[in-house]
């Protein structure tokens, strides 16, 4: 895993990723492979449904990912039996597209090729079909009114390449389209069909074959509005296949499946086609599609009614395998639609009457999300995966042995913005993450009890807090007493939160009582859990005892349900919670709000004994730029300290807590002495202050053993410098100059005695790299290691955090987490040799 091979003092392995998943239609594809990908800001991420873990992140895309597309998809799983490498096709905003290669046997990811052609403006859906074992033909669309139509050859031996050829090219106009599906036509080898919809509330069905040359055969009007999602099932019946079906969604909120029959083959079998006919479910004759020397009838098989809002997606449940042998197939006549009314919807024709009905719906409980943007079947037809409004997964299993059961499970989690802060527990048992998607995140390790390992894996285990304003800055406090933190947002006041009952009985079965808060501390915390405002800005504590007496809401109250918040309750979760439990029902109270600085916050920090916290605000001048002491417990404002004249950036807490370290935007630091004189009092005074690098400076670390600190700017370098025994500062030596600008420093001490610790340095392109530093009468510094790409950040690492750091000298391995504006929360171990 390390990048060079003179490097390998130390080794680092990815332990934990959390992500969320892009806003748009069309971004999650669930493959042949069992495995779901998904855009999470410029990323492909790629998740196992079974562990409910993110696997990896395929860096590449230099604007946010739209779409993904497996080939082959969950429709040809029982064509990919053999295939021993799975493709990935991943469209972003830029009109890029990436094909990416999975071999199944090492779980190795790499990048093929980017597609020569590449569209003007964002890629809205790409799809594709397996016309052979090692031929597949895709089509991709984009908001600049182009649809392009290629085929890719597998490599059939185990070193080949792929071979990609443009088939076609296709203007559509002013109006692009969003959904396109293909198929290859029914009794008619080589030609195939291609499904287009889009702004204009027309399907256009294009016919080509399969060396290209698609034409325009016929449209398909009925949908009131913008035609959402396309998806053609294979041919129905396997003795003679002779029709397709084709199904589509609006957002008029109407689902119509519409019949492709071939010609001619209605006379053969007049009986059973003049049953039909009769029965409810005869159908309304469309247009005639022309295809070389075949032609085809289209009609509209049914209309399904039963969303409330844009159906976003509908899917064919995909084909399962009837023979021993493997060679035949079965397309079960079932739907999957998903839409923004919260729900999703299983449809199949009754046996009888052959009328289409909705036969499952999942999903009308959640208040969660505002709904949904795309369904997506698991290859065996057991399983349904959602993703919705707030970046998250619901996934829903059918566990039902003779009658469908459907129960909700675990999915990965995580924010879907950037990631501005992250802070460990005090004694490391779970880390905080708060971000621009206006929520605090608690993910820990869940030790599983049930398997007699130590094996853990990680998860959200709770949401403290769910904002009105984006959140920048986040410590936690450490010291004695009940786990406490403070928040600081795109606002004026610190907001403090502590733990409320149920999170911390939660947090003792996830640590399997090894949680350093014990049962009758507990005892002392008298709120269970927190209900939101109406306005989502503070959170209001729920009571023990008074949880048994609230009132039933009457129904006439004249709480429209739209406005109204539904009360939370605070449970103890055995397993890591869901997400609908997440939402609601994880929130902390907050006690305190912190008032005093002029402008929204932007940094925080707490000293190492819990007794002092500093804020800092967004600032253009001196007088704002001040940094605000809070006495913990008391909350009283007990120093504002001048030092700059701009933003600062990033404040710590020297290991003794005798001196603070800041730095700004003005590109200097500052070092505070604070000493606590009584109960109530801290004097301190400015030890230093220099301009240290020629742009912004915007992370600062001290060496856990001593009084030597590190800076990182803007500048691309990192200093390290020395509080000398007179209270002067000198700077001891400047590390190699890096690729980009350093945005985030976190220093670890390994050995006491040598003054010996590693630096973790995280830069603006996302990378990290760690360097062993030596620090006693001069400085000693070498790269120990630089992450492979595969395992860094895409975008800004915005800050780094060690665990336990104060146990970091017994152990060899230890833990870095990260967290970046490409949305995620990583965490890494790191094995010193």
């Amino acid at each position: 895993m390390s990048g060079n091979k003179e490097e390998s003092e130390v080794e680092v392995k990815s332990v934990f990723i959390g992500a969320g998943c892009n806003r748009v239609v069309n971004n999650v594809s669930w493959g042949a492979s069992d495995l779901v990908s998904f855009g999470s800001q410029n990323a492909v991420a790629i998740f196992c449904p079974k562990t409910a873990q993110i696997l990896t992140t395929l860096p590449g895309h230099k604007a946010s990912v739209n779409c993904t597309h497996w080939i082959p998809s969950t429709k040809f799983a029982f064509k990919a039996k053999q295939l021993d490498r799975h493709y990935l096709l991943s469209g972003d905003t830029d009109g890029a597209i990436i094909l990416w290669e999975l071999t199944l046997a090492d779980k190795k990811w790499r990048q093929v090729l980017q597609l020569p052609q590449s569209h003007k403006k964002g890629v809205t859906c790409i799809t594709g079909i397996m016309v052979s074992e090692t031929d597949a033909i895709f089509a991709s669309t984009s908001s600049d009114g182009t649809v392009y139509v290629w085929e890719l050859v597998l490599p059939s031996t185990a070193g080949g390449e792929c071979k990609l050829s443009c088939l076609e090219t296709l203007f559509v106009g002013s109006k692009p389209m969003v959904a396109l599906s293909l198929a290859e036509l029914p009794g008619n080898s080589g030609h195939m069909v291609l499904a287009m919809g889009g702004l204009d509330n027309k399907i256009h069905l294009y016919c080509g074959e399969r060396t290209g040359k698609f034409v325009h055969a016929c449209d398909l009007k009925a949908h009131t509005d913008w035609i959402r999602s396309l998806d053609f099932s294979l041919p129905i019946c396997n003795d003679e296949a002779n029709s397709i079906l084709l199904v589509s969604s609006s957002q008029d909120k109407g689902i119509r499946i519409w019949k492709m029959t071939l010609r001619g083959s209605l006379t053969n079998n007049q009986g059973t086609y003049r049953k039909e006919e009769i029965s409810l479910a005869s159908y309304i004759e469309g247009p005639v599609l022309v295809a070389g020397s075949s032609s085809y009838q289209i009609s509209l098989e049914s209309l399904l009614i039963g969303h409330e809002d844009w159906v976003y997606s509908v899917e064919w449940q995909p084909p399962s395998i009837t023979s021993v042998e493997e060679t035949t197939y079965h397309q079960p006549q079932s739907i999957l639609s998903a839409s923004m009314d919260k729900t999703m919807m299983i449809w199949q024709p009754e046996r009888k009457t052959g009328i289409w009905m909705n036969v499952v719906t999942v999903g009308e409980l959640s208040h969660s999300a505002l709904g949904f943007y795309g369904g997506h079947w698991s290859p065996d037809g057991n399983a349904i995966l959602a993703h919705g409004y707030g970046g998250a997964f619901h996934l829903w299993k059918n566990v039902g042995v003779d009658v469908d059961h459907w129960q909700p499970q675990k999915v990965p989690s995580g924010h879907f913005a950037a990631v501005t802060d992250i802070a460990w527990a005090r004694s490391g048992e779970y880390m905080v993450s708060v971000s621009l998607d206006q929520t605090t995140r608690i993910f820990a390790p869940w030790q599983n009890s049930a398997s007699l390992t130590d094996e853990e894996s990680w998860h959200e285990i709770a949401r403290p807090q769910i904002h009105g304003h984006d959140i920048n800055c986040v410590t936690i406090i450490q010291g004695k007493g009940n786990h406490r933190f403070v928040g600081g947002a795109d606002e004026k006041v610190a907001r403090v939160f502590e733990a409320p009952l149920s999170f911390l009985k939660t947090l003792n079965l996830a640590t399997c009582q090894k949680s350093s808060f014990p049962e009758n501390l507990q005892l002392d915390v008298q709120i269970l859990g927190a209900n939101m405002s109406a306005l989502g800005l503070s959170q209001k504590p729920i009571y023990v005892n008074t949880v048994q007496e609230t009132p039933e809401r009457n129904e006439n109250d004249g709480l429209d349900t739209l406005e109204s918040i539904p009360d939370a309750v605070p449970v103890v979760f055995t397993e890591p919670p869901i997400e609908d439990q997440l939402a609601y029902h994880t929130l902390w109270p907050e006690s305190h709000k912190l008032y005093g600085h002029g402008n929204e916050l932007f940094s925080l920090s707490c000293d190492h004994e819990g007794k002092l916290v500093a804020s800092s605000c967004k600032a253009q001048s001196a007088m704002v730029a001040e940094i605000w002491l809070w006495q913990v417990g008391s909350w009283k404002a007990v120093g504002r300290l001048q030092a700059h004249s701009l933003t600062v950036t990033q404040m710590e807490f020297s290991r003794d807590d005798s001196m603070l370290l800041a730095v700004s935007r003005d590109r200097q630091f500052s070092v505070f002495t604070i000493k606590r004189t009584g109960t109530d009092e801290v004097s301190y005074q400015l030890l230093a202050r220099q301009e240290a690098h020629k742009r912004i400076i915007w992370s600062c670390s001290w060496n856990p053993f001593g009084h030597q600190f590190a800076t990182g700017s803007r500048d691309k370098t990192v200093k390290i410098w020395a509080v000398e025994q007179d209270s002067s500062v000198k700077q001891m030596m400047t590390l190699p100059q890096f690729s980009s600008s350093v945005t985030a420093l976190s220093w670890v001490g390994i050995d006491r005695q040598s003054n010996h610790g590693l630096l973790a340095v995280g830069m603006e392109n996302g990378l990290i790299e760690l360097w062993s530093l030596t620090t006693n009468k001069s400085a000693a510094a070498n790269l120990a290691v630089r992450f492979d790409t595969s395992l860094c950040h895409v975008s800004s690492v915005n800050r780094l955090s060690w665990r336990n750091p104060e146990k970091s000298e017994e152990r060899r391995r230890m833990q870095l987490a990260s967290c970046g504006a490409d949305q995620c929360v990583r965490v890494f171990d790191v094995i010193t040799k």
